[in-house]
């Protein structure tokens, strides 16, 4: 198969979709991997050293798109790459399409096979795919929720793990997953009086047993959501439906209930935020302010720690992509049931049921199409 790895072109997007040494296991199995020009370099991978795989470095995105037969991303195509997908070809990237209808109805119209990171899904339900970048943004949340709270950033002036004789700060932490739990540890590591909800009473019974002693674990509920904002100086939003538009948890009235000064963390703004007053920033402008609380809903967070990111996610993409490749996408989704929940818009047809909720589109079950 030709495997084709793009440059990022989202705002201060520094991720690749593909380490050298990715290239090297992919050459291996006999396959050929295109490069964009300059694609590695925020992640401190040169041209040369992709070359040295055994990667072709391509100059422009239209010619990887003309000649790859899958082509790899680490965010979703923009409106400039529309045009370039071709019928039958595999996108294989990160797509939150239930967040954007005017990208899924671009995916339908291409007729392309859109298989999505953040929907490949095991048997026991987790998100392998998703795991790395959400542990990424979970910790990150936590550092951006401190800066933030420091008054050169507009915030209210509060360190968050406190010092002897003066409290710290209330760090609040809606849903439990990997997100989540990776923000509690931060938050819990530096100090702070954490607060983690989830409504499964199972998942809060592990946490109590693994999280330390300034982690509190809280069934979620509106009326405690409410009564915590008051104290809350953090609050971070982490739940996640699958493929599907996150749910509003706060809303616009319950902003009255913070102080000002208090910062909104919204790590589900790629899947449309969590918080009412949510709306995508960049890592440039990555801050606005509602009714004095400062919202950070950056949609890409891990690509500020690129390095980091890009090793991270590509251990647990390759795998993927080397079956979508030895195999073709029809095989691997007949064989690996995982790759197959990856499956959202397959030739011109919906396939993920958030997706076709999100906006009132036909669903087709994918079964349909492996025939």
């Amino acid at each position: 198969m030709i495997v084709g790895v793009l440059k990022e072109i989202k705002a201060l997007e520094n991720r690749v979709s593909m380490t050298p040494s990715g290239v090297e296991m992919m050459r291996m199995r006999q396959h050929i991997v295109l490069v964009e020009q300059g694609a590695g370099i925020g992640s401190g991978f040169d041209d040369e050293a992709y070359r040295m795989a055994g990667a072709e470095i391509v100059p422009t995105a239209a010619e990887i798109y003309a000649r790859a037969d899958m082509v790899m991303h680490v965010k979703e195509p923009l409106p400039q790459e529309y045009p370039l997908i071709r019928p039958g070809q595999v996108i294989f990237t990160y797509l939150h399409l239930a967040a954007s209808e005017e990208l899924t109805r671009a995916l339908i119209a291409s007729k392309s096979v859109c298989i999505a990171y953040e929907t490949i899904q095991k048997a026991d339900g987790s998100l392998p795919l998703l795991t790395p970048m959400s542990e990424v943004a979970g910790r990150m949340a936590v550092q951006e929720g401190a800066k933030y709270l420091e008054m050169a950033q507009g915030g209210q002036g509060v360190l968050l793990g406190g010092v002897p004789g003066v409290e710290p700060a209330t760090v609040v932490i809606i849903g439990g997953g990997v997100v989540g739990t990776n923000a509690a540890k931060m938050a819990c590591g530096l100090g702070a009086k954490v607060f983690l909800l989830d409504s499964n009473l199972d998942r809060l019974r592990y946490l109590s047993d693994v999280m330390p002693k300034n982690c509190f674990l809280l069934m979620s509920k509106p009326a405690t959501i409410r009564r915590l904002l008051k104290d809350a100086d953090v609050v971070i939003g982490a739940v996640l439906i699958p493929g599907a538009k996150a749910p509003k948890l706060i809303t616009r009235d319950m902003l009255s209930l913070m102080k000002p000064g208090s910062v909104l963390v919204d790590v589900a703004i790629d899947q449309g935020g969590c918080f009412e007053t949510s709306k995508p920033t960049t890592h440039d402008h990555p801050t606005y302010v509602v009714d004095g609380v400062i919202h950070y809903c950056v949609a890409n967070m891990p690509g500020a720690v690129a390095k980091t990111s890009t090793q991270a996610l590509t251990n647990a993409t390759l795998p993927y992509a080397m079956i979508l490749a030895d195999k073709g996408w029809k095989r691997a989704m007949r064989v690996h049931a995982d790759i197959r929940a990856g499956a959202n818009i397959v030739e011109g047809r919906v396939t993920y049921a958030g997706v076709a909720e999100a906006f009132g589109l036909e669903l087709t079950a994918i079964d349909e199409l492996l025939q």
